[in-house]
């Protein structure tokens, strides 16, 4: 009796033991397979790496890359460039039209907009009413032209009665000389009138004047609704021309004296493709809020990619040592512990290694392995070594 009641008490205790060796052997055995794991990570990365060695080894295009993924991935392809560290210029900027291409529309009476010709985005010419603003301003313009002709009109009549009269011997020449002097005046407020009412668009009816663009486009802003009152000069419309852009970068004001008009550059826009562009000119002042001097570009070719108002990278090429050649900091890539630049051909890029000399504020000079203009990826050059190594894996 004794005998089983020490064997019913020591069950729990051995099927609790059992359970805990369970458990133990369960997490040793996913112990040692965490510590087995990771051993083949390391063998997959250096397959990679020795694939990529491979591939800089022999130097032939290795990495076929469409050229619809270059642009969805925004990857830049770019000369290199004659010159060292000293002849590159790095610089922030933003696209904006010149003088005679973007008008600001204003209001030119007090009053409220009665109808809207045109809103945004719409497509105008030179000259169009954008919109029609109903104004009492407009209504005296109108009086004034209309009693300023009247009194041309009856000027001239008493200077042809004068006329007739001196010639007739009737009247003496200082009073047809005093109505031609009163024709004159009149004619001079007629002017006048016309002016103001011409200036101001004052319709024809004369009851509003019209807001009109003064140059072809297409309107970029909109600020008034129908039915609201404006003041005089208030912004209504802005309208961009379809000519060219230009780029106003800031520079410092130990570098004006480095750049002159004529100088080289290269943008880079949002959309990852550079742009060509020169120096159209460089202010000899610095601004006194930004402690910066401003250098206007003009691009040469791909002038579409770039929009008004949007924020772009401007590097300025200056004449500096012709033997030296740079290339950006984002170009040079590291592979297997070596420096390579991926050089474009006709289906993708292939490695070519390089020797890196000094790199500074985001440029890399080369001291040997690549020629001047030779087309190698820049911005987002990253893509590619991801890409060849994902490949290395897979094989």
């Amino acid at each position: 009796m004794i005998e089983q009641e020490r064997r019913s008490m020591n069950w729990p205790v051995t099927a609790g033991m059992v359970a805990v060796a369970a458990a133990l052997g369960f997490g040793a055995s996913h112990w040692m397979a965490a510590k087995k794991s990771p051993a083949t990570t390391p063998a997959s990365a250096s397959t990679a790496s020795a694939a990529a060695s491979a591939q800089a080894e022999s130097g032939t295009p290795e990495i076929k890359i469409p050229a619809d993924y270059l642009n969805i991935a925004k990857i830049a392809v770019e000369p290199v460039l004659n010159g060292g560290l000293e002849a590159e210029i790095l610089a922030s900027g933003t696209v904006a039209a010149p003088p005679n291409s973007e008008a600001i529309i204003v209001a030119r009476a007090s009053g409220n907009i009665s109808r809207i010709h045109r809103q945004l985005g719409d497509a105008v010419r030179a000259g169009e009413a954008l919109a029609l603003v109903d104004s009492m301003e407009a209504t005296s313009m109108a009086a004034d032209r209309t009693v300023a002709n009247a009194k041309v009109e009856l000027a001239r009549k008493a200077f042809a009665r004068e006329s007739t009269l001196f010639q007739q011997g009737v009247t003496p020449r200082q009073e047809m000389e005093a109505a031609q002097s009163a024709l004159a005046v009149a004619e001079s407020e007629a002017q006048r009138a016309a002016s103001i009412a011409r200036t101001a668009q004052v319709t024809g009816d004369g009851k509003s004047v019209a807001v009109v663009s003064p140059i072809a486009g297409k309107i970029t802003a909109q600020m008034g609704s129908l039915g609201g009152f404006v003041q005089p000069q208030t912004e209504l419309f802005r309208v961009a021309g379809a000519g060219p852009v230009q780029i106003e970068a800031a520079v410092s004001a130990a570098d004006i004296n480095r750049i002159v008009a004529g100088d080289k550059a290269t943008i880079v826009a949002a959309s990852g493709m550079p742009v060509a562009a020169t120096v159209r000119s460089v202010s000899s002042t610095v601004n006194g809020s930004t402690r910066a001097a401003t250098v206007v570009l003009t691009p040469v070719s791909g002038a579409r990619v770039l929009v008004v108002g949007e924020g772009v990278q401007a590097r300025l090429h200056i004449k500096g040592n012709p033997t030296a050649i740079s290339v950006p900091e984002d170009a040079v890539q590291n592979v297997d512990g070596r420096d390579v630049l991926f050089v474009r051909t006709k289906e993708g890029f292939k490695i070519q290694p390089v020797l890196v000399g000094t790199r500074s504020g985001g440029v890399a000079q080369i001291v040997s392995g690549i020629r001047a203009g030779e087309q190698v990826a820049t911005r987002n050059a990253f893509l590619i070594k991801a890409d060849m190594i994902k490949s290395g894996k897979e094989e």
